[in-house]
């Protein structure tokens, strides 16, 4: 039943429910989870400030629990859960959350790996310097006061902040359908920018974001890269790449440790740690020994590797795979005249500045009306001082205060003000040295009151006013950045700072990477001992080698089939004697997969190809342009194997260049990929396809070995296991059809004890190197190695010991440097008559001698 006084009306729940909502989001945006663009302050975090302000906690007194001040918070202003309250407070007071703490914290307030603070009746807090200079000039008008939730007292709407608390301190908040998110910024930063925009208002906004380089996260660590920076700056958006800070040490017992001192904001120090840990356990990241955290108040994370471990390629899977490395979405939104809007740097700037402008004026015209009021007493005093005798015999006639009062003012020319302030005048004030106190204040309130009224009629003066006091208020808190901001590795070419000589570039065959300076090797004659080139693990050998310059690209190219493309520089460093280390944690290599080719280019471009061969003679194709992403971890497919298939090599052409393939028994075959009519022979494919035929064999047991593009202006040069030479003209092995058996390169045992270990195209002018199984190295001109004919058994190479056997070899490649300060060095290295180089003394005093052997030249095998 409805009663006669109940008024009904029909509406749509749709319009109902959608008006609701609308009421519901904007009560959420301006009044909890966004921040006022003035003073950069949450309303519950205006009111903790403002409570504690009033409850007399302030930096230079006692602290006082923090159950006191959430009990006045909830009583007076913030009518929702304690908790809020309590959570916020500790917020404010955690030196890794805010770049500059707001509450000072006495007793338990949480850490950086998680742990919780203590409930509120045992920790204790008191308020920062810095949070009474956001407070500051509160009593003087300076901002709107509204009434609290029950209209028992009032609460500041905005707080008058003499610091630009929303940039320097940040704010994260999620409200209905928006969300900010602003990083923390150093204050002196801040601080030159809004000085430069008060200077010159038309300031541009490019000029404005040079005077800031970037967030400034309490917890250090580094910014790396730009880009994010100043897209953030100019338009509001923007994602910051953050790492961690770390160095390595060397261990006592050798061996190197990572030490990580400086962690990413907002990252969990703790679940960093169980993260490395748990990689570590799973194998994802190897040649880690040992895992300590050995932080207090300050981080320290010990993270010991194994021995031969380089720790650069490990820190860069800590990166890439752990919380070491993190991102942080800039989003620049607050509060504008209590409407939700997204700001660019200047933007938020000028509502700071203007935020100021209005606070310094309303205290100056509080201040003025004070002065004024002073001053309209003290007029009063010095009319009364001057006719002293007459105001005291008025006084003493009259028969009350009133009576006397209008005495008073119907005689003198008193306001009512100034007569109540004569009356309540005291007796000692009337002596000649009040008087004089009374004449000076008077004196010193006209120049004050002249002074205040210039600001209020200057704009200038009072933007004076506003930078002379943010630079003495910075000047007070002026703190030095904690987070470098770094280059990114796109942004940085490291080409600029190192510098492009010639090294050499050794895997051995358990999977250990290096690079070596070539000026380290030095140079002998043919048949020369050599000197130790690596020193290798037990069983391990040196199974490839290969010579380029630092700013070149590495392209890599498995046995598998995978791509994957490096600067030579990014490759690790090791002496002529180390071992080098883990080609894993330099290359993503699956199990089994091994280093088939390296080849050294400037750029991959469309008129050069990669042709690929495999051990069962299949040979492939395909533009360079195609592996452009080879540079990322982990590679490109470059050819589909068959079962059981590897990749033994790979070479580039131009497109029109005439290719050897050498197999492992001695045979060669040379074909053309156009002919001279331009028909193309050996078409180029696409990038994960298969081969075609390049060789067959005619010997059971034999398979590919070596590939080579020919050069006429240079000689072919065969090696076997032996240490055996045949250089020879290519235009020696005739020209066949793609797919042919081959015709003999060098003459081996036919009971297939002695096998070839390479093939190159050399000049004259060249140098090689040559490694054996033991590791021992020969540098060696080429011009030492004596021309024969092609199926001969070859010239010696290199003096063998017992028992060992070459391995590999490589031509030389130097930097123009190298080749300049070579010929700088006179008498170093000196021609003989027979035009042979002589070797230069070992560094232990002996010569290398010439072993002046050459294998007895055969005619060519039957073909």
């Amino acid at each position: 039943m409805f009663t006669a006084n109940e008024k009904l009306s029909t509406a749509n729940i749709t319009d109902i429910m959608q008006t609701a909502y609308i009421d519901y989001s904007m009560s959420v945006i301006v009044s909890r989870a966004l921040p006022d663009a003035r003073d950069g302050l949450k309303p519950v975090q205006r009111r903790i400030l403002y409570a504690m302000l009033r409850e007399g906690l302030l930096h230079n007194r006692n602290f006082d629990k923090c159950a006191g001040v959430v009990g006045e918070v909830l009583k007076n202003y913030h009518p929702h859960g304690d908790s809020s309250v309590y959570d916020t407070l500790v917020r404010m007071a955690q030196k890794w959350v805010m770049r500059y703490p707001m509450i000072d914290p006495q007793g338990n307030f949480g850490s950086v790996d998680g742990d919780p603070p203590a409930a509120y009746r045992y920790t204790e807090a008191r308020l920062t310097a810095l949070a009474e200079t956001l407070l500051s000039d509160i009593e003087e008008d300076t901002v709107d006061f509204a009434p609290n939730y029950k209209e028992s007292t009032t609460e500041p709407t905005v707080l008058p902040s003499a610091l630009p608390n929303l940039l320097m301190n940040g704010s994260t908040g999620i409200a209905v359908g928006m969300a900010t998110n602003i990083p923390p910024h150093n204050l002196d930063e801040l601080i030159t920018a809004i000085c430069a925009i008060i200077e010159r208002p038309d300031i541009s906004l490019e000029e404005v974001c040079g005077f800031i380089q970037g967030p400034d996260f309490p917890t250090g660590g580094f910014i790396v890269g730009t880009a994010g920076i100043d897209s953030y700056l100019r338009t509001g958006r923007g994602i910051v790449r953050m790492r961690g800070r770390a160095h390595t040490e060397e261990m006592k017992a050798g061996g190197e440790q990572i030490i990580i001192t400086e962690i990413p904001y907002n990252v969990n120090r703790a679940n960093l740690v169980l993260k490395i840990a748990e990689l570590v356990s799973e194998k994802t990241i190897e040649g880690i020994r040992d895992l300590r955290d050995e932080s207090d108040e300050n981080t320290r994370i010990v993270i010991e590797l194994k021995r031969g471990e380089q720790a650069e390629p490990i820190l860069n899977q800590l990166y890439k795979r752990t919380a070491l490395e993190s991102s942080f979405g800039v989003n620049l939104l607050a509060l504008d005249q209590k409407r939700p809007k997204q700001m660019n740097i200047r933007e938020l700037l000028d509502c700071y500045i203007e935020h100021r402008r209005e606070v310094i004026t309303r205290r100056t015209q509080f201040r003025l009306k004070k002065a004024e009021d002073r001053a309209h007493i003290l007029e009063g005093y010095k009319i009364a001082l001057d006719n002293l005798d007459d105001f005291v015999r008025i006084i003493r006639a009259s028969s009350n205060r009133a009576e006397a009062k209008i005495k008073l003012m119907e005689k003198y020319p008193l306001s009512s003000r100034q007569t109540d302030a004569i009356l309540e005048l005291r007796l000692y004030q009337l002596t000649g040295l009040e008087r004089d106190k009374i004449e000076d204040e008077y004196a010193q309130l006209l120049r004050l009151i002249e002074e205040l009224r210039a600001i209020l009629e200057s704009e200038r003066l009072l933007l004076d006013v506003i930078k002379t006091e943010l630079l003495e208020a910075g000047a007070k808190y002026s703190n030095p950045r904690k987070c470098e901001v770094a280059p990114d590795m796109g942004e940085f070419r490291m080409e600029d700072v190192i510098p492009n000589e010639g090294m050499v570039i050794t895997i051995s065959h358990s999977g250990f990477i290096k690079r070596t300076r070539v000026a380290d090797f030095r140079s002998q004659k043919r048949g020369g001992k050599g000197v130790i080139g690596t020193d290798t693990y037990t069983d391990d050998f040196v199974e490839h080698l290969f010579t380029a310059q630092t700013h070149d690209y590495i392209l890599f190219i498995t046995s598998h089939g995978q791509c994957l493309a490096r600067k030579v520089y990014q490759i690790p460093e090791g002496s002529r004697v180390s071992k080098g280390k883990s080609v894993k944690s330099f290359l993503s290599l699956d199990e089994g997969e091994k280093i088939a080719a390296m080849l050294t280019h400037s750029a991959f471009d469309e008129e050069h190809y990669l042709v690929m061969a495999t051990k069962s003679g299949q040979i492939k194709k395909t533009a360079l342009a195609a592996y452009t992403n080879a540079t990322r971890e982990s590679g490109l497919i470059g050819i589909n194997l068959a079962e059981g298939d590897t990749v033994i090599g790979c070479v580039l052409t131009d497109g029109a260049s005439e290719v050897i393939l050498v197999s492992h028994q001695g045979l060669a075959v040379r074909f053309r990929e156009k002919n001279d009519a331009g028909e193309v022979l050996f078409r180029a494919t696409g990038r994960a396809t298969s081969g075609v035929t390049g060789m067959r064999f005619k010997r059971a047991g034999d398979y590919l070995q070596a590939i080579e593009v020919v050069d006429h202006e240079k000689k072919f040069l065969v090696a076997s296991e032996a240490g055996l030479g045949v250089r020879t003209r290519f235009e020696d092995y005739r020209l066949i059809n793609r797919g042919g058996t081959g015709v003999t390169a060098i003459n081996l045992p036919d009971d297939g004890s002695v096998q070839l270990v390479g093939a190159l195209g050399v000049k004259d002018t060249d140098e090689i190197m040559l490694l054996t199984s033991k590791g021992q190295s020969v540098r060696c001109p080429i011009n030492t190695v004596r021309e024969t004919n092609r199926g001969a058994k070859g010239v010696k190479l290199l003096t063998l010991s017992k028992g060992d056997t070459l391995l590999s070899l490589a031509k030389v490649v130097e930097s123009d440097e190298e080749l300049d300060a070579a010929a700088a060095a006179e008498g170093e290295v000196e021609a003989d008559e027979t035009g042979e180089v002589a070797a230069i003394d070992a560094p232990d005093g002996t010569a290398d001698t010439d072993a002046g052997e050459t294998a007895s030249d055969q005619p060519p095998a039957a073909e």
